[in-house]
């Protein structure tokens, strides 16, 4: 078994491996257009994959094996169209190797039986995004939505987050709601994406809203929509019930309550936002003793 001083030194070093590949991907198609800046992402997925391979985390190495390969197609095809879904694929598969890290970094280490149902979790987008990437190679991707309406959603979503991470103010609000009237109209005669991008006005109208609270919401699901619109515009889109409930929330009810989404991560950071340490203790004991009870 590797030192804790081996192992601490793997997680240091992983954590800047991973900041390389969010910074590649994060604006992917820019990425593309600089050989070195892929040749640094390969080269980060393969580091990652050699050490946890030394270390013996096999589900570390083989999600970043599976990055490494796809690094290497991108590498070998410098010429493949990039649009936003290649790049939420990826983003999916560095979350992936993003959760592994953080749970051997955690009290309990990474359990064999989490790990394993992270990678199973994570297969379904894996396989989606090898397949992707051997359409985009073959040029076998049927059109969807008009070919800016990636770009456009994705621009506008850049500046949401902008405004998200400024002081709340009655001007940045009525900004964010003629964005999201913006991105409705971008979506065509898609029924789906309108109410989402309603709701998601309401949303952020309602002024019992932090923005703490709401950014994580508002552009996860849009970007995710906007995915799903792109490939299909006859695609299934709606606003999930929790978006729902921050159109509904009343003025002061953030002291007691807060709502966070399923998804573990983005659950994770809702709560990190709004609970002190000890709590933040105190609830992780609760859910291990749960979990295990």
């Amino acid at each position: 078994m590797a030192s804790e001083e081996i192992v601490r030194f793997f997680i240091e070093e992983g954590k800047e491996h991973l900041d390389t590949l969010e910074r590649g991907l994060l604006d992917l198609k820019a990425s593309m257009k600089d050989p070195e800046m892929v040749n640094e992402m390969f080269r980060a997925a393969h580091s990652v994959k050699g050490g946890a391979a030394m270390l013996g985390f096999s589900s570390i190495q083989k999600t970043a094996h599976r990055l490494e390969d796809y690094f290497k197609i991108l590498k070998e095809n410098t010429s493949i169209p990039v649009d936003q879904k290649l790049e939420t694929l990826f983003l999916k598969g560095l979350d992936t190797l993003r959760e592994l890290l953080e749970m051997l970094q955690g009290p309990f280490g990474l359990q064999e039986e989490e790990a394993n149902a992270i990678l199973k979790d994570a297969e379904p987008s894996f396989d989606e995004l090898q397949k992707y990437l051997e359409a985009l190679q073959g040029g076998g991707v049927a059109a969807g939505m008009d070919s800016d309406f990636t770009d456009r959603t994705l621009d506008i979503l850049k500046q949401m987050l902008q405004l998200f991470k400024q002081s709340e103010s009655k001007a940045s609000r009525q900004k964010l709601g003629a964005f999201c009237q913006h991105l409705s109209e971008l979506g065509g005669d898609s029924p789906g994406w309108k109410t989402l991008l309603e709701t998601a006005r309401q949303a952020i109208g309602n002024a019992s809203n932090p923005y703490k609270i709401l950014a994580p919401f508002v552009i996860k699901e849009i970007k995710e929509a906007s995915v799903a619109l792109a490939a299909d515009p006859q695609a299934k889109i709606a606003p999930s019930r929790s978006l729902k409930q921050l159109t509904q929330i009343e003025n002061g009810a953030w002291s007691k309550h807060v709502i966070v989404s399923l998804d573990p991560k983005y659950a994770a950071q809702t709560l990190v936002k709004v609970m002190d340490k000890p709590q933040l203790v105190k609830l992780a004991k609760i859910l291990y003793k749960a979990a295990n009870g």
